[in-house]
């Protein structure tokens, strides 16, 4: 049923030059997908034109290894009829659950030049494999499995399936094997662009990423921003982190971050700097909701944050406190460091503003503080108590500060309940 020949692309390679017979296929692969950005679309456009070339494939997929805080991997699926490629990603560690350990892909990346499978056998039928069943029941007929090799033998799989009855001929792999150091190319130049901008979204952020990838990367680079800008820092971290295991403290500070960095990124914010337990995020002022987004994400951070601690209370574990400074006004964006290594980032006195305020949640004891020039440009229905004005270091003068002190940010009747506070 199953025919494993570790020498098979050998036989495809007749005197050993690529490609074995130049066809139109491989020509537009190598000469004519520079103006795709994305895989799966050079992907969904090879399979339709394979199968308008005549070859019988009625399933294809890639699956590749990716470099993502998140996923693990990734699977693109074409099917014949079917008008756009899926997608499918894999979560680190939930791989097993899927069947991968014993499906063709994990033996190819483990070293196997090829998995065959006849689907029409009388052994097919006894084979328990999930993947095989499915196959048979899509009325496929033959399915081979092969590497992608990138660079140092970095092995990704490309398998394909027919329903053709008897399956694959010999000329019909031989084409397909054909593709394959092509394909290999082509993917690896995208998986690395991917992986580029994944690394460096991961790092700093989706709109810095977008300015390093369009050329901002001499230090002094950067421009004028205006922007909300939101400091927040965790209460009593220095205790904790020389008290606990290594391992709870970075359980603690993934767990919070979780609960502070969702609902700023879900409500339009940009996360630029992770300092220790603290961090530093913007909001820029083009988009006119920009400070209502602001405190929304404050408002849901809040309620995050309070499950996070019933969850550590039914644990017997210490709550956990947390302070925010909410300052508004422009700072200087851009490249900021040595001439070796730089950081992307904003720098001006409207974030050490932020940044005091932060500090004076200590004081005040009331966990988010924000500016007047801030609560002014806010239009949400949020109680902003008035605390006075005080002196905040660095500042010429004194600062009269706010405390948010309501979750409803869904109506536009800041200003007046501003004007009765202050």
């Amino acid at each position: 049923m199953e025919l494993i020949r570790p020498q098979a692309l050998a036989r495809f390679s007749g005197d050993g030059r690529w490609p074995r017979q130049s066809t139109d296929i491989v020509d537009w692969l190598v000469q004519d997908t520079a103006g795709y950005r994305y895989i799966d679309e050079i992907f969904q456009m090879l399979c339709d034109r394979l199968l308008a070339s005549g070859i019988p494939i009625g399933r294809a997929t890639l699956h590749f290894r990716i470099a993502h805080p998140q996923w693990f991997g990734a699977r693109i699926t074409w099917l014949k009829g079917v008008g756009e490629a899926e997608i499918e990603t894999f979560q680190h560690g939930t791989l097993d659950l899927v069947g991968y350990a014993t499906s063709p892909v994990a033996r190819v990346h483990d070293g196997e030049e090829e998995v065959r499978w006849n689907l029409e056998g009388e052994d097919a039928a006894s084979n328990p494999s999930t993947l095989l069943e499915d196959l048979r029941r899509r009325g496929l007929t033959d399915y081979v499995a092969w590497p992608l090799k990138h660079t140092f033998d970095r092995r990704h799989v490309i398998t394909f399936a027919t329903d053709a009855p008897g399956g694959f001929s010999d000329a019909d792999l031989a084409a397909l094997a054909d593709l394959l150091p092509a394909l290999s190319l082509v993917s690896e130049i995208r998986l690395k662009n991917r992986m580029a901008r994944t690394l460096l979204e991961t790092y700093v952020g989706p709109h810095a990423s977008d300015e390093v990838l369009a050329g901002a990367i001499t230090r002094g680079s950067g421009k004028t921003v205006s922007a909300a800008i939101m400091v927040c820092d965790l209460r009593d971290f220095t205790r904790i982190s020389e008290l606990w295991p290594r391992d709870d403290v970075i359980e603690l500070l993934n767990s919070y971050f979780d609960a502070i960095c969702e609902p700023i990124e879900a409500n339009g914010g940009e996360i630029l700097k992770f300092i220790g337990d603290g961090l530093l995020a913007i909001f820029p002022l083009d988009r006119p909701t920009a400070c209502d987004d602001l405190l929304r994400a404050v408002a849901e951070a809040r309620r995050s944050m309070d499950a996070l601690n019933v969850e550590r209370a039914g644990q017997g574990r210490d709550v956990l406190r947390y302070g925010v400074g909410i300052h508004l006004g422009d700072v200087m964006y851009g490249n900021i460091g040595s001439r070796r290594r730089l950081d992307f980032t904003v720098i001006g006195p409207a974030v050490n503003a932020a940044s005091r305020l932060e500090g004076l949640t200590k004081i005040l004891q009331r966990p988010v503080l924000v500016s007047r020039a801030f609560a002014e440009r806010a239009s949400c229905q949020t109680v902003l108590e008035s605390l006075g004005s005080y002196p905040l270091r660095g500042l010429d003068e004194a600062m009269e500060v706010f405390a948010f002190v309501d979750d409803d940010c869904r109506s536009a009747e800041g200003p007046e309940r501003l004007a009765a506070a202050g």
